[in-house]
């Protein structure tokens, strides 16, 4: 009898794992761990399923790009719509349209200080000044200033002025507006006017610098009729 108990079960130690396990066929392998794809070998299917992850980010990069991108095509369009702006803005300024205050009261009672007025300067552009006309000219003695004066008379008029009153061509000058505490008692002329020249007054008579005593204004002189009286708005007129 052998005394050895390599080969002999014991009940009191636990029982080997592999005691009781039936070998595995040939050719097994064991289940993998959630669905696989059958089609795909286990190496294509991780790529597979990493592949999301990396859709996912690019598509938020390529999302990033196109704001970017329409956000520089708006900034773009903003800076061509300021430029084209400035340049309407010039040629208007330059050419259509000018924005003037009245500084004094020499045209008192029709306008009056720090009235705002929009000076029309094509109107001269495509036609002549007309006796009656507001215009706002440059000062023949100091062309860097402009005033603002009513034309009294134009070239080939004979012009006189008899204790305040104004002749044009021998006919007494209609000056209704002027109210009489702004009359003068002034004498000038009689003087034909030149070829090319205006003879312009303010409705202050008594209180205005004009050709009475600067003489005539040449026509290149004349910078635009003056339109309209915007401000203050309450007495917005034009003229």
């Amino acid at each position: 009898m052998s005394t050895s108990t390599d080969n002999q079960y014991d009940p009191y130690q636990p029982p080997d794992s592999d005691r009781f396990r039936e070998p595995a066929p040939e050719g097994y392998a064991p289940p993998s761990i959630g669905p696989a794809d059958p089609i795909l070998p286990a190496g294509e299917q991780a790529a597979t399923i990493a592949a999301p992850a990396a859709t996912e980010g690019r598509m938020a990069l390529d999302g990033s790009t196109v704001w970017l991108s329409r956000l520089g095509e708006e900034l773009v369009a903003w800076f061509k719509t300021l430029a084209s702006a400035a340049v309407y803005a010039t040629l208007i300024v330059t050419f259509g349209f000018q924005v003037a205050r009245v500084e004094g009261q020499s045209m008192a009672p029709t306008l009056q200080d720090q009235d705002r007025l929009i000076v029309n300067k094509l109107a001269y552009r495509l036609g002549d000044p007309h006796v009656g006309d507001i215009v706002m000219l440059y000062y023949p003695l100091k062309p860097e200033k402009s005033f603002v004066k009513r034309i009294i008379a134009e070239e080939g008029d004979q012009v006189r002025i008899v204790d305040g009153r104004v002749y044009r061509n021998d006919v007494p000058l209609d000056d209704s507006f002027v109210p009489p505490e702004y009359r003068s008692h002034d004498d000038w002329g009689p003087r034909v006017i030149d070829e090319g020249y205006y003879f312009v007054m303010g409705d202050h008579r008594n209180n205005s610098s004009d050709s009475r005593h600067w003489g005539l204004v040449p026509k290149k002189y004349i910078i635009g009729k003056v339109q309209l009286r915007w401000w203050p708005m309450a007495h917005a007129h034009v003229f």
